[in-house]
């Protein structure tokens, strides 16, 4: 029950952030506007990666009881998310909230960690354990490399923005810097669905465990 509403919760979190990313696209879609292309391609990314990883976190922590600290967290990235599909054609506000958004998913992951350590300790096994190694490192990985990684992407762009507006804004530099988040989304993305593929023989071998158990 607890995954099924969370599964719809961060479904209808992300519709609603697509809801947004469309309407603030369609602005942008023209071929005068197409610098700001690889804002709406990066906009999508983040809401594949919110997605994707959101799932991973609910099919390996999440159980009874419901976790009121976790989606209230869940519905204040979805907030900055928004407001980051709104300033697709303003780079240093793009960069800006995209630092922001970042903060508050490096906050989620660390948070999450609790729900982790609870799971290591409920579902003793030797499937279970190497799933949550696994799991473990990958949270720590995020926590300590990736999402800082990405947040100080977004802070150092917007203060390159803020430094050298003559280039970045009058001379549409702020392109490369477009173009250089939208790689690093897509390579964020690309490892979690490495990392997907990795866990889920583990996973259906670890379920089974939790159900002999009960």
């Amino acid at each position: 029950m607890i995954v099924e509403i969370e599964l719809t919760l961060v479904s209808i979190i992300q519709g609603v952030a697509l809801t947004f990313l469309i309407e603030n696209g369609r602005h942008v879609i023209s071929i005068q506007q197409a610098a700001f292309w690889p804002n709406l391609a990066a906009g999508l990314l983040v809401i594949l990666v919110f997605w994707s990883r959101s799932v991973l976190h609910i099919i390996t922590m999440i159980r009874w009881p419901l976790e009121f600290g976790h989606n209230f967290l869940y519905f204040t990235c979805a907030l900055f998310e928004a407001l980051l599909f709104t300033q697709l054609n303003n780079p240093q506000a793009w960069f800006v909230f995209g630092s922001i958004y970042s903060a508050m998913g490096w906050a989620l992951f660390s948070y999450d960690l609790r729900l982790l350590h609870a799971r290591e300790r409920d579902s003793a096994g030797p499937v279970s354990n190497r799933l949550y190694a696994l799991v473990t490192r990958d949270q720590l990985r995020n926590i300590r490399v990736l999402l800082p990684a990405i947040f100080f992407l977004n802070l150092i762009c917007a203060i390159c923005i803020h430094a050298r507006p003559d280039f970045f804004l009058a001379r549409h530099g702020h392109i490369w810097l477009g173009l250089g988040q939208l790689a690093a989304f897509a390579i964020y993305l690309f490892y979690v669905v490495r990392f997907y593929t990795k866990i889920a023989p583990l996973l259906a071998e670890a379920r089974q465990e939790w159900r002999g158990g009960m």
